[in-house]
């Protein structure tokens, strides 16, 4: 039980990073009917960022590592959300009105010349960081097998509860989440009655950005190693999440997010690690098959 408790934790910490990643692709489903498979290399873009914001602040501040993390935070969900500003602008804007399969092929030429030009300009080989949260609690024990809760895990899952709280609350209960649920119900007449349909895409896309650069910060963190190509693999599996739990919908984004997280922990831990990633398309499959809308979505609601 021990051992099943330590893959239950480590599961949802690496749910909640998924489920962040998720909500960028289901967000912009939602508003425009397109998924964004430019959104993993955004992702990417975040962790290297808040690699580089990090060492410059304990460079250049000397208010010790909490401040440092929160300057480099603050730092990152800026510079990512003007990453995720600029592919709408460059890649999605003009491509609009054309047919589904042109935004769709931007989007993967997007993906890959993010992804070059990180290679490009950080180098092929992996970044690494030495461990900055450290120390935790031993929950339980039994058989010589310690239930390890991190503090670190204990922040990623706070600020994702967090950040999942206040957003709710931005598209429930504020003027950008009328106009967002507006232009998704139907961009023509939101239009027509005066929402800036283009100003609430770019902000979707921002938002997304945002979410997903906490998202390579938690990761940054976590693992303490980042290279070019983690956004490919990520994205995928947040796509994955999207999908499983209902693309369109938040809260499925979430669920998703951490069914995957889960998924991956328990077959890591109990079979082979190197088919981790089979088991979880595998589940997406056996969902899609009895289920084709996922967990939670429903083609006759709203999406967000």
């Amino acid at each position: 039980m021990e051992y099943f408790f330590q893959q239950l934790i480590n599961g949802v910490t690496l749910g909640a990073i998924y489920g962040l990643i998720a909500i960028g692709y289901t967000m912009v489903y939602g508003i425009i009917g397109m998924i964004n498979f430019a959104h993993g290399e955004i992702y990417m873009l975040g962790a290297f960022i808040a690699l580089i914001a990090y060492l410059a602040a304990t460079t250049i501040g000397g208010g010790g590592v909490a401040l440092a993390l929160l300057a480099a935070l603050a730092a990152t969900m800026a510079l990512t959300a003007l990453w995720g500003w600029a592919v709408e602008r460059l890649a999605y804007r003009p491509l609009r009105s054309a047919p589904r399969l042109a935004p769709l092929i931007s989007a993967i030429g997007m993906s890959i010349v993010l992804q070059n030009f990180v290679q490009l300009s950080q180098g092929a080989r992996v970044k690494p960081l030495p461990p900055v949260i450290q120390g935790g609690f031993t929950l339980t024990q039994g058989d010589g097998f310690h239930v390890h809760l991190s503090y670190l895990q204990i922040a990623i899952v706070v600020l994702t509860l967090a950040l999942m709280a206040a957003f709710t609350w931005v598209i429930t209960r504020t003027r950008l989440g009328r106009a967002q649920r507006a232009t998704e119900q139907d961009m023509k007449m939101a239009a027509l009655l005066g929402v800036d349909v283009d100003r609430v895409v770019s902000a979707t896309f921002v938002i997304g950005a945002a979410l997903a650069a906490v998202a390579g910060m938690m990761v940054t963190l976590y693992y303490g190693v980042i290279d070019f190509y983690i956004g490919f693999l990520a994205g995928i599996k947040a796509f994955t999440a999207a999908v499983l739990g209902g693309i369109g919908s938040l809260p499925g984004a979430m669920l998703g997010g951490l069914l995957i997280g889960l998924i991956e922990a328990f077959w890591s831990g109990y079979f082979s690690i190197e088919y981790k990633d089979v088991a979880a398309f595998s589940i997406l499959v056996l969902v899609l098959l009895f289920r084709p809308t996922g967990l939670l979505g429903r083609p006759d609601v709203e999406k967000i």
